[in-house]
This record gives structure tokens, sequence and C-alpha cells, in this order.
């Protein structure tokens, strides 16, 4: 196999993983609330919020030391670990218990930043500047099926149901950390890039060199790694990409755990309001791989750059919040095991419903393929860092939206994310007319990014 099919390939890889590792994550982040709800009359005393606020929270800090860690024991090995610990966590829900449910939370927010960071990292070694927008849209689509099977497990099994049984938990968990557990193995597939040696070089003299200095470049590379993710934290770039960062963020916690509590808790939806939980989930996964499509693997013919890309993800999230303020209750996310018989400006309609989350999904694909392309051709030779940089951004915020989900109605939540999300197009505009201007410099064509 040649070197670009070989990191085709491993792209291909990296993208089926995280399908199957997310199918089982994003599925049970998804009806963690409600699920816990059904649990809270018995000993169990956790929070899905909660829950989430801590991941999110652990994964942020983590994200200061996962380049290192990378350094250390390299992109797959360190994909292969934080699955299995993805699969841990979904494995609690089995036979929750309190103390259970918040370590693994702790131990995965860790195995997040790491699983992350590795992931950037691989998917800059097997691009260039001519394949990244490509390559970030094709991993990004591959991913985003998992939104689709996963919550159409949910929406079949769950029809009907006004209250999930010990038997209905119990068949969901086993079945997702079985299909996390296959994510995980598939990433020993990836490929390693050969190493290239100049004629004449003595392999046994290298070996024992490399025995004896091993650890002492591991250790350099990891305090290489952790000054070069404090240097650019602080670059103009990187602070402008940050408030981008951000936004995405807050909508990462409204779509995967807010908004599918919102559809659960309206009673006036009947008998359907849990199944509709997996429903929503389908249609944000179709937007996600609907955007991921059009805007990664067609970049190649885009010869405006990623700005237009965003405006329209602004433009489409904008729309969503202010149907969805229209069409759900304001006391939706915070509603008690009963749900809530309140109306918002309308009726509450299913259709309505299920378009905000196409909608939602839609535009979240048209910032992160973007933020993906554009970092890979920033920080291609710091690309550890960098990812790890927009995941602590990213995660803190999404730590911080989950906290303030316990207790904030829907219209505030909404108002919050329409500012940063205004703010955050701006300052990544200005990033990319100034990647533009680098490009023309260098006489690069600008429809290549």
């Amino acid at each position: 196999m040649s070197s670009e099919g070989k990191k085709l390939f491993n792209i291909i890889i990296l993208g089926v993983s995280f399908m199957f590792i997310f199918t089982a994550f994003q599925s049970c982040g998804n009806i963690a609330q409600t699920v816990i709800t059904n649990l809270n009359n018995t000993d169990f005393h956790g929070s899905g919020y909660t829950s989430m606020s801590i991941i999110y929270g652990v994964l942020s800090a983590s994200n200061l030391i996962s380049p290192s860690l990378v350094a250390i024991v390299g992109p797959q090995f360190s994909m292969v670990v934080s699955g299995v610990f993805y699969s841990l966590y979904i494995a609690v829900f089995i036979q929750p218990a309190t103390w259970a449910f918040y370590t693994a939370s702790v131990l995965i927010g860790i195995a997040a930043a790491v699983l992350w960071t590795a992931q950037g990292n691989c998917l800059t070694e097997n691009s260039d500047e001519n394949t990244i927008g490509r390559n970030s849209g094709m991993f990004w689509a591959l991913l985003q099926f998992s939104l689709i099977f996963g919550n159409l497990y949910i929406y079949l099994a769950w029809q009907g149901k006004t209250h999930i049984s010990e038997s209905d938990r119990r068949t969901v968990f086993i079945a997702l950390t079985v299909i996390s557990l296959v994510g995980t193995v598939l990433f020993f597939l990836i490929r390693k890039q050969e190493d290239t040696k100049a004629p004449g070089d003595d392999d046994s003299t290298n070996e024992i060199l490399g025995e004896s200095s091993s650890a002492r470049n591991k250790m350099m590379r990891a305090v290489a790694a952790f000054k070069k993710s404090i240097t650019l934290s602080f670059t103009k770039e990187m602070l402008l990409l940050s408030v981008t960062t951000a936004y995405t963020g807050l909508v990462l916690t409204f779509f995967s755990g807010v908004y599918g509590t919102c559809i659960g808790a309206v009673n006036r939806f009947g008998s359907e309001e849990k199944s509709l939980i997996g429903l929503s989930g389908i249609f944000i996964g179709v937007g996600e791989i609907l955007g991921g499509g059009i805007f990664g693997l067609l970049s190649k013919k885009n010869r405006s750059g990623r700005n237009p890309v965003v405006m329209l993800g602004i433009l489409v999230h904008f729309i969503a919040f202010y149907l969805i303020f229209f069409n759900m209750p304001n006391d939706a996310p915070i509603a008690p095991m009963e749900g809530t018989d309140q109306v918002a400006y309308m009726i509450p309609s299913k259709e309505v419903a299920m378009l905000c989350s196409f909608l939602l999904g839609l535009g979240d694909s048209c910032f992160n393929t973007q933020l993906l392309s554009i970092l890979g051709f920033l920080y291609s030779e710091d690309s550890a860092p960098a990812f790890a940089i927009f995941k602590f951004v990213q995660s803190i915020c999404a730590a911080v939206a989950y906290f303030y989900s316990n207790y904030f109605l829907l219209q505030w939540q909404l108002l919050i994310m329409v500012l940063v999300g205004f703010f955050g197009t701006i300052t990544f505009f200005t990033v990319e007319w100034g990647a533009a201007a680098a490009l023309a410099a260098r006489g690069s064509d600008y429809s290549s990014i």
C-alpha cells in the first residue's frame, strides 16, 4: 500500500473506531439523566448533569498533561487505554452505584483528554495542508454516524414507554458497553508510518543506544509538549479561536444532554416522550453527517475558505434556538420526574422538535469541521498541544454549561449560547482572514485549505 493509501486507511479506521466508542458514549449521555431520574427513588442518588460536569471539568484540567502522556506512550496506545475507560464508564449503568458513577466520571474525564489529544495528533500525522480539510470532514462524518445507531436502538426499544425498567436499562447498557469495546479494539488496526534509515545504519548499535536513552528522550518529549501547550495558549490565533471553541462546548452540552432531557420531560408528547429522545439523537446525527460530508469531503471545491461554512453554522443555530424557545416549555431542562405540563409560545410540536435536532447537528458540524481543519493547518508541527488546548477550552465550557443546566431555565441557556456564538463567529473570521493572507503570501491556492 502506498504512503497516501496508508494515511487514508488510518483516517478511516480512526473515524470508524470513534464511531463505535461514541455510539455508546453519546447514547449514554443522551439518556443518562432520564435513566437516573427513574433510579432516584432507589438507593442511587446521582445526577447526570453533575456527572457530565465532572467529566468535562476533569477533562479540561487533564488537557494540561495529555500532550505529555501522548508523547510518552504514542497516540495509538493512548487511544486504546482511553477507550477501555470509556467502556468502564458505560458499564457502571448496568448496576449503578453512586460512588462508582462519580469515580468513573473522574476517570473518563482523564481518558477523554488523552483520547482527543491523540486523535488530533493522529489526524494531523496522516494529513497535509491539501488533505486536512478532506480528512477532517471524513473523520467527522464517520464519528457522527454514532448518533444514528445508538439512538435508533433507543427509539425502537423505548417506544411507548413512560418508565424505564431495570431490565430495559441493563439490556441497553450491556449492548453499549460491548459496542464501545469493539471500537477500542479497532485502534490496533491503525498503521504506523515507516521509519526511514540511512544506508549502512547499524541496527544493533541503534537498538542499544535507543534502550539506554529511551526513558530520557520520552521525558524530554513530555516536558517539551507541556511547554509548547503553555506557549501556544497565549498566541493571538489560539486566544481568538478559543472563543469559537467555547461556543462548541456550550452547544455540545445542549444537544448531547440538555435538549434530549427537555424532550423527555414534555408530557404533551404523550407516551412517545421517552422514545423521542432517541429520535432526536438520530436527527442530530443526520445533521452532523450531512455537514461533515458537504463541508469536509467536498472542501476541495470550496474556493471561499472556511468563513462561509461557519457563517452558515451560526445562522442555522440561531434559527434552531428561536424555534426551541417557542416550542419547548421554559422549565423543561429542570423538570421533575413527573415531567412538565407547561406550554411555551406554541403547543409543543414533535415535528418542530425534530427539525431543531437536525439544525443543531448541522450547525455543530459546520463549526467543528472548520475548527479541526484550521487547527491542523495552523499547527501542523504542534498538533498534539494545539488539539489539547482546543479540548481544554471546549471541555471546560461544557463543564460549566452542565453545571448551570441544573439550575437555569431554558431561555437563559439559549441566550448564553446566542451571545457566545455571535462573538465566536467574529473571532473565527479574524483568524481565517489571517490564514488566508499567509497562504496568499506563500503563493498557495486558498481553496486548498
